[in-house]
């Protein structure tokens, strides 16, 4: 097996537990909250209750991306190990950082002539890009080289699918995703949008429910219409949530109830600073293997 790190973002809405058991290196995106600058530290320094908590209570967090220089932070260590990297972005179609690692990949290779440093644009977000770290370790410990694996996770990343309902749509609001005359209607009527990550790696409104019931029943439809194999989907399926934790036990209820051959249990983790200061709570997402995302 070759000898080569992989790296990624505190974007991939990873528990601390999983980067600590995997030894995966992480750079840490950056918060503003009630005139307070924070990072992204995977829920070290607040928990996701607190957190969502002062949203409801109307913080509204700004975030920002981060710059070569910490990019150079995380990589310079390991390529003085003698070790090459295998770095997954934040999708670009959400964030302009993959452009600040791929500046920090040119300066390390600078200094260091003799390793190599591959930025990857996961076009993901959330446990959907940590699903695709998850997958480049797999890859890794099953003898793929830095080469091999970053050329499998290029041919395969667009057929990672994201789908996620919010049942809160204050955050979509004041980040213009909704307009206030269609976000008021929408709470009123209790209407919960149903969105995905497209080809762009860009959040795309795609339905409409009237309810939880409603946008899980479709976001379920979504899943068995587009997994690989649809029922007989035997791939892993992730889920992560912005402070509705019960949202998310139920969709991963019906979803064991529906795919009977996963490969392990339902991995539901928390939505993380960044990506649930955009959000807001009430958000649930869903992520699996399937066709290619085309739209």
């Amino acid at each position: 097996m070759s000898d080569y790190q992989i790296t990624c973002c505190s974007t991939c809405d990873m528990s601390g537990d999983f980067m600590k058991e995997n030894h995966i290196p992480f750079a840490m995106f950056h918060y503003e909250m009630d005139g307070k600058d924070y990072q992204d530290d995977l829920y070290a320094s607040i928990t996701p209750k607190e957190f969502y908590q002062k949203i409801r209570d109307g913080a509204q967090p700004v975030t920002s991306q981060l710059n070569a220089e910490e990019y150079c932070a995380i990589f310079e260590p390991i390529l003085k190990e003698g070790k090459d990297i295998l770095h997954l972005t934040l999708s670009g179609g959400i964030s302009g950082t993959v452009n600040s690692a791929l500046i920090a990949k040119e300066q390390m290779e600078e200094v260091y002539p003799e390793r190599k440093v591959i930025v990857i644009d996961s076009l993901a977000a959330s446990s959907g890009y940590g699903l695709l770290v998850t997958q480049a370790l797999d890859n890794r410990r099953n003898g793929m080289t830095l080469e091999e694996n970053a050329a499998w996770i290029q041919e395969n990343k667009l057929r990672l699918h994201h789908w996620f309902f919010s049942t809160d749509l204050t955050s979509f609001i004041r980040g213009g995703r909704v307009s206030k005359t269609a976000g008021f209607v929408g709470q009123v009527l209790n209407i919960c949008p149903l969105l995905n990550v497209n080809s762009e790696g860009r959040l795309i409104p795609r339905s409409k429910a009237r309810g939880k019931k409603q946008v899980i029943k479709a976001m379920l439809q979504q899943m068995e219409d587009h997994a690989r194999d649809g029922l007989e989907y035997s791939g892993k399926c992730y889920i992560s949530h912005s402070d509705s934790l019960d949202d998310a036990e139920e969709v991963a209820r019906q979803v064991k109830e529906r795919f009977p051959r996963l490969d392990g249990e339902v991995l539901i983790n928390d939505i993380g600073t960044v990506i649930g200061s955009h959000t807001g709570p009430g958000t649930v997402a869903l992520f699996f293997w399937g066709d290619e995302r085309t739209l």
